[in-house]
């Protein structure tokens, strides 16, 4: 049993929320008050060591629930304790909350007692999480940003990791699909066995199969030895099969036998030898379509796709960039001339600001090379090829103008993030659902069109 003071957070009504403070009485606890669940996200956003809290349920209405739903999924180390009268228990919409995502519940009126034992359990509880995810991706394997999708990002990588299914990662190119795979199989409870990582587009056409599944001594001219395939080399481990779209029709077939019985035959080879490994796969192109084209195999695609990841393009995490720049600045400092310090603040600017099309991988290239070819103490945007052009002199910008387009970019990729929900949008920025209402209009930003064009870009890529 723990003795020191344990934070607990209650959400709800203040008069209700104080019975329950009365209730606890000399009970070691920490209490603070949230009158509404956004108040509440704004509270657990800034504070993230709250292990327990409180809800008071007071509505089944369906637009409450889920933003409560939502509140809940994004506080996943929190032990969760509802509060309700008795005639909320008919809803079945908050009979199945309570029982998908709260440790307990109590009924009114409140019994102190019971109170009491059901908080003491429910903290000793929390403090049994493990550790927070993020950290270990974020330090152990080379991950950064630390905005609110890549937290979000990294505790998908933990829990996937967890299990042996079928993964595809989706997304555009330069995204650091490669980099999740890898974060996965270390995570995971093969991390001793190997990693064999191979690009289906890069494959000789001819020596595909032989790649693939080996081959046996003689199979075709040339093969002098027995040779195992990569497939094969990857027994105990992970495979990680990038650009898989890439993949001739024909080699589909045998990929497709593969990942249903884990059986493989080598080029050449009588026998079946079965492989015990975990497939990941990776692609930039839409599955979904290439399957309308008739160039994948919609029997692999849900084969593959069992769980799916989609790593954020740079644009829709611009609070991550300084944190990249100044990552990759430091892992290449021996690559940089002696003089070079860092960034100019117009450099930073500008590349939050620019849209990245190349994502992580044009931002390791453009600061690389501007390391080298920087003659100045900081690095200037014309080093990374991002100075504003115009026809006679670079345009200024002034603070105001500065600070508008930070804003604007911001609530753009949190609308992004949020599938252009405004609630969850606002909750994420620690603005009020009218707030967020006004910047959107003040900025022009047509929430609709932009979620079209946002689906445009996923079909088309």
């Amino acid at each position: 049993m723990t003795t020191l003071p344990r934070k607990l957070l209650i959400i709800g009504c203040d008069s209700l929320g104080y019975d329950i403070s009365v209730a606890l009485g000399n009970f070691p606890w920490n209490i603070r008050h949230a009158r509404t669940q956004q108040e509440a996200s704004n509270i657990l956003e800034n504070d993230d060591s709250y292990l327990t809290a409180i809800c008071i349920l007071k509505s089944d209405r369906p637009q409450q629930l889920d933003d409560l739903q939502g509140l809940i999924e994004r506080q996943p180390k929190i032990v969760w304790i509802a509060v309700l009268d008795p005639s909320c228990l008919q809803a079945e919409r908050i009979r199945l909350l309570i029982h998908q995502y709260f440790f307990s519940f109590l009924t009114l009126p409140l019994d102190p007692i019971k109170a009491r034992h059901l908080l003491e359990a429910a903290s000793e509880m929390a403090l049994l999480a493990p550790s927070s995810p993020s950290y270990l991706m974020k330090e152990d394997l080379g991950m950064v940003g630390s905005s609110p999708v890549m937290q979000n990002l990294y505790r998908s990588i933990y829990r996937i990791a967890q299990v042996d299914a079928p993964l595809l990662i989706t997304g555009e190119s330069g995204t650091g699909k490669e980099l999740i795979a890898w974060a996965i199989h270390e995570q995971s409870p093969r991390r001793n066995g190997p990693f064999n990582a191979i690009n289906c587009g890069a494959l000789p056409t001819g020596l595909i199969q032989s790649e693939l599944f080996g081959h046996e001594k003689g199979a075709f001219t040339g093969a002098s030895q027995r040779k195992f395939g990569i497939i094969e080399s990857a027994n105990s481990g992970t495979l990680f099969l990038d650009e898989i779209g890439d993949l001739p029709l024909e080699m589909q077939v045998n990929l497709l036998r593969f990942l249903e019985n884990h059986h493989i035959f080598r080029l050449g080879g009588l026998k079946e030898i079965k492989v015990d490994v975990r497939v990941l796969a990776a692609t930039h192109v839409n599955l979904e379509k290439a399957i309308e084209r008739g160039t994948f195999r919609e029997d692999l695609y849900h084969r593959v796709n069992v769980l799916q990841l989609t790593p954020p393009p740079l644009r829709e995490r611009s609070e991550d960039i300084e944190e990249i720049a100044n990552f990759v600045f430091n892992k290449f400092r021996t690559e940089k001339a002696t003089k070079v310090k860092g960034f100019s603040h117009e450099s930073l600017l500008l590349m939050r600001q620019y849209s990245w099309p190349g994502n992580i991988r044009e931002l390791i290239n453009r600061v690389r090379r501007a390391m080298v070819m920087c003659d100045q103490r900081l690095i200037r945007p014309e080093d990374l090829g991002l100075e504003r052009r115009q026809s006679a002199s670079r345009s200024q910008v002034t603070l105001e103008q500065a600070r508008d387009l930070a804003e604007q970019n911001a609530i753009r990729a949190s609308l992004a993030r949020n599938k252009y929900q405004v609630q969850h949008a606002a909750c994420e920025l620690d603005v009020s659902r009218a707030t967020l209402y006004r910047l959107i209009e003040k900025h022009g930003i047509d929430r609709l069109l932009e979620r079209d064009a946002q689906i445009a870009r996923g079909t088309t890529s």
